[in-house]
């Protein structure tokens, strides 16, 4: 049998041993990743010093089992079986909570638009806000718990070693004259950085609970979605924008649903990151996109963004009208590329600020008339703009000779098909197309027929037509008044350009929607840095004899120049006409389509946004 000092030697080589391999794990404390690491750096160093000490005290090792058992071991299974089974369980308990509220928002989000039901709209908003409520207190005790958490692991390291420290000195004998003062100053300031801690871990504790407190006491309203829908406090010069949307799939043919996501835009990209998922990923490009607000399923607060290719891109629906406009104005400043600008903040606000300087918008097509004759009404627009809106303020000192201050704009000039039906029905017949036999046989004869697939974003009466400076002004006050007022739909429509006219078609019914004559057409230029937007100047002839001139401004899928190199054609043709041996010489040096007509240069429909009059297809957009 072993004697008592056999067992004892064992006893004493076990716990060498042991030292030893304690020594080792106090320097890989700092290869161990924290997600949360603060005050590290001093834990760090302080148990480097540590191991040093552990390697010393090697030789003094013996029956301290007792000691060990009340001042190491027992701090370090506190540590393990109560303070992370606390953090754990109320991980558990926000998990439970954040679905609870997730099954609340999707009730809500499903609340039709059209026919509401008031009772059900309170027991849903009330659930949404109960949910909140929950979902918020329990995230608070689960951070609480997290913020103390990375302070007990600090103390659970350094506690039971401080204890272990002392209990070997004070058991031998030898300690003292082993260990210099120096080694008991050292002692004596990690006992103080302890204390330290512990006194920030109480005082972290006490904000914690006042904010609960806080919590309890706030109104309803903070919890309640879309409380502030009447007045919201919207900021139209965000660059970057983050939180929760409701994204539209696809499921079959004719069924969707409806995902709740977290979306945030980085420089030119829109992400989307799931729960649970450790980053985002890219679900859209945003630049030189566009976004407008559409009706989908019944939903509020939808909108969509289009690619600018004119493909439609997805659906998205916003929990309330501030996070929906909010959303809106972020994707368009983000598509014009200001986050790519030294100070895109400061470029922002600038934009906002010129578009607050922009005219009061026109949006009934009852007043166009009134719109197309500034001589008459800027007197009296001038008047009510001086309680309605800000006279222009305008940084060349030739933007009044070019349009004149307040003149109003119009985002609907292009009738819709019902409406050119409804003004046909009487008088003559006309045929299913709306297109008269006058305009097949113009077209036919016409030696240019190329179409376009174009986008009206509004027109304005002007005063001179001398230079392309005056297309431009207008392009900045539709775009600006546009964003200022929240317009963000617009109508497409195929531009046709032959050597008679400017003909826009209705894309679905092919009606005539409104008819420019190429003569009438005096000005037309590309915007210098977006090339999609086009705009022109048509001179018309009105009842009375005098001369108005309004600029119409558009949107397409391609590049600007192609549409105005084929209205230079068509100009250029209808010189030509004049002389025979001028248009022979045109024709020879231009390539002509199978039936004779003028083709122009690298046309291709699909890519260009270009569509041949052949074909008859439409664009995606």
């Amino acid at each position: 049998t072993r004697s008592p000092f056999d067992h004892n030697g064992t006893m004493q080589n076990e716990m060498c041993l042991a030292t030893q391999q304690l020594s080792k794990q106090l320097l890989a404390y700092e290869k161990q990743n924290f997600a949360l690491g603060k005050g590290d750096e001093e834990v760090i160093s302080t148990l480097h010093y540590f191991s040093k000490v552990v390697d010393e005290l090697n030789i003094l090792h013996s029956e301290l089992a007792k000691q060990l058992a009340d001042t190491m071991v027992l701090p370090i299974i506190q540590f393990r079986e109560k303070d992370l089974t606390e953090v754990s369980t109320l991980k558990d308990l926000f998990g439970l909570a954040s679905n609870e509220h997730d099954l609340s928002m999707a009730k809500y989000s499903r609340l039709p638009k059209r026919r509401e039901n008031e009772k059900l709209k309170t027991e849903v908003v009330k659930e949404v806000a109960n949910a909140r409520r929950k979902q918020h207190l329990s995230s608070l005790q689960y951070y609480c718990a997290l913020n103390a958490l990375q302070y007990r692991k600090r103390i659970a390291m350094m506690e039971p070693m401080l204890g272990y420290t002392q209990g070997q000195i004070n058991f031998f004998k030898k300690g003292a004259e082993m260990f210099s003062k120096r080694m008991d100053s050292f002692l004596s300031s990690v006992s103080n950085m302890v204390q330290s801690i512990q006194g920030e871990l109480d005082a972290e504790a006490d904000a914690m609970r006042v904010s609960q407190q806080d919590l309890l006491s706030v109104n309803e309203s903070v919890y309640t979605p879309d409380s502030d829908v009447t007045s919201p406090a919207i900021n139209r010069n965000l660059i970057q924008k983050a939180g929760y949307l409701n994204l539209r799939n696809k499921t079959g043919l004719v069924t969707t649903t409806w995902d709740r996501l977290y979306f945030f835009t980085q420089g030119g990209n829109l992400m989307c990151q799931p729960r649970g998922a450790v980053a985002g990923g890219l679900i859209q490009d945003l630049d030189n996109c566009s976004v407008m607000a559409v009706d989908c399923e019944d939903r509020r607060y939808c909108f969509q963004i289009t690619t600018p290719t004119g493909k439609l891109g997805i659906t998205l629906q916003a929990e309330s009208k501030k996070e929906y406009e909010e959303w809106i104005c972020a994707i368009n400043n983000i598509s014009r590329q200001i986050y790519l600008t030294d100070n895109p903040e400061a470029v922002a606000i600038k934009l906002n600020q010129t578009a607050l300087q922009a005219v009061t918008p026109i949006t009934s097509f009852g007043k166009k008339h009134e719109s197309l004759r500034p001589s008459q009404n800027v007197k009296n627009m001038e008047l009510e703009s001086d309680k309605i809106i800000p006279k222009e303020l305008s940084t060349k000192p030739d933007c009044t000779e070019l349009i004149a201050p307040g003149t109003p704009i119009q985002f609907d000039m292009v009738l819709p098909a019902t409406e050119f039906l409804d003004q046909n029905r009487g008088g003559r017949r006309t045929n299913p197309f709306g297109e008269s036999e006058d305009s097949k046989n113009d077209e036919e004869d016409s030696l240019l027929q190329q179409m376009f697939v174009v986008r009206f974003l509004g027109s304005m009466a002007v005063q001179s037509d001398d230079t392309n400076e005056v297309i431009y002004e207008a392009m900045r006050q539709v775009l600006a008044a546009r964003a200022i007022h929240n317009i963000f739909r617009t109508t497409e429509s195929h531009l046709m350009v032959t050597t008679k006219s400017l003909r826009l078609i209705d894309p679905q019914t092919q009606v005539t929607r409104t008819t420019f004559e190429l003569a009438s057409v005096t000005q037309f230029a590309a915007h210098q840095d977006n090339k999609r937007l086009i705009g022109f100047v048509v001179r018309v002839t009105e009842s009375l004899g005098e001369e108005s001139m309004s600029a119409n401004i558009f949107e397409s899928n391609t590049e600007g120049e192609k549409i105005c190199y084929a209205i230079s054609l068509g100009k250029e043709i209808i010189e030509a006409q004049k002389d025979p041996e001028a248009l022979a010489q045109l024709m020879m040096s231009m390539p002509l389509t199978n039936d004779g007509k003028f083709k122009l240069l690298n046309d291709q429909s699909e890519e260009d946004g270009a569509i041949p009059e052949e074909t008859g297809e439409e664009s995606e957009a």
